[in-house]
């Protein structure tokens, strides 16, 4: 009897073909070898190697799968960059309604970017917050740059590392320059701000906000308020912000829900970095999530503040609805994707 011809629908002409051609797989894949080096062992010419290569792929022999590590979901990480125009977007899984986990797996995420994208030599301004706390404590490695503090200090509170010591934290990972402000985020009135501002040390750190090529901000909600400058303002002043419509912080910075920076008695009380100086940095990484800030992330987005964002699975499929539903959906920064994908 004859032998049955080989399926049409394969390349194979028989199982010694099969056995073949898995061979020169693991040889390639797992192997590491070279198609010539394959081709001179086999006997036959590189082209072919590369063709059998071709083939077991298209017939499963060999199947490649990519696998990210479980805390990231590389779909919607992708699909926000895009529709937000972000240079970066990392978007972590967080168990439910765990506020612990979702600090750690952010601020862990905010650090593996953030060790990935910094350049030596860059001036780095770091906020303050407990999310960006749990970011400097998972630093492993940093190019060496001049880290610069945003804002005055506030209490410590919830873990929460002060800006003094976060800056001097991430400054020891980079080997760079730390530069502090020894005074306090909020003084009672604007005469008492200017003298501090004018103070050697104090003028010194808030000249390099001007010189900042990096950033790493918290976002604070307002309504309901989950913001760490909230607990240290006085009742009057919740009111006079609450009053223009506040909806997100930012290393003291008010926003409202159109993302416009809010002028108040209050601006010319604080030792912080300016609204208008933050815009002007290159690169803006924001870490921030949960449902209690959906909005203030959004309306952070819309000042055209961030250029990257670590955050949450939930707040990116929001964000995603709001791009998708809104004609006001948050402008791109400085990167123009959403208009090159015909995206509004």
């Amino acid at each position: 009897m004859s032998p049955s011809p080989p399926d049409p629908r394969t390349p194979w002409s028989g199982p010694a073909d099969v056995i073949r051609a898995a061979a020169i797989a693991r040889l390639y894949y797992l192997g590491g070898r070279s198609k010539s080096d394959i081709a001179a062992e086999f006997g036959l010419s590189r082209f072919k190697v590369a063709r059998v290569l071709d083939d077991a792929l298209a017939t499963g022999i060999v199947k490649i799968q990519i696998d990210l590590p479980g805390e990231f979901d590389a779909r919607l990480s992708d699909e926000l960059r895009a529709t937000l125009g972000l240079r970066h977007a990392i978007v972590v899984e967080i168990p439910e309604n765990d506020d612990g986990a979702r600090r750690l797996r952010l601020g862990r995420a905010a650090a593996d970017l953030l060790e990935e994208v910094l350049l030596p030599g860059e001036t780095l301004g770091i906020a303050w917050g407990r999310t960006l706390s749990a970011m400097s404590s998972q630093l492993k490695r940093l190019a060496p740059c001049t880290v610069v503090q945003l804002a005055g200090v506030i209490s410590a509170s919830d873990n929460m590392e002060s800006g003094v010591e976060l800056v001097r934290r991430v400054a020891a990972v980079s080997g760079g320059q730390a530069c502090r402000i020894y005074a306090p985020l909020l003084v009672s009135d604007s005469a008492t701000a200017e003298m501090l501002r004018r103070q050697p040390q104090v003028a010194d750190t808030l000249r390099r906000h001007d010189q900042l090529t990096t950033a790493v901000i918290a976002i604070g909600s307002w309504t309901p308020p989950d913001s760490t400058v909230y607990d240290v303002l006085t009742n009057a002043d919740r009111q006079v912000l609450l009053g223009v419509g506040v909806e997100a912080e930012l290393s003291a910075i008010f926003l409202g829900n159109d993302g416009q920076i809010l002028d108040t008695d209050l601006n010319r009380r604080l030792i912080a970095i300016t609204g208008e100086q933050l815009k002007k940095v290159p690169h803006v990484i924001a870490v921030a999530g949960g449902h209690s800030k959906h909005e203030a992330i959004q309306a952070t987005l819309r000042a055209g503040f961030v250029d990257s964002l670590v955050t949450d699975s939930e707040t990116a499929r929001f964000l995603l609805g709001e791009a998708r539903s809104l004609d006001d959906a948050p402008p791109p920064r400085k990167n123009p994707i959403r208009e090159a994908e015909g995206l509004r």
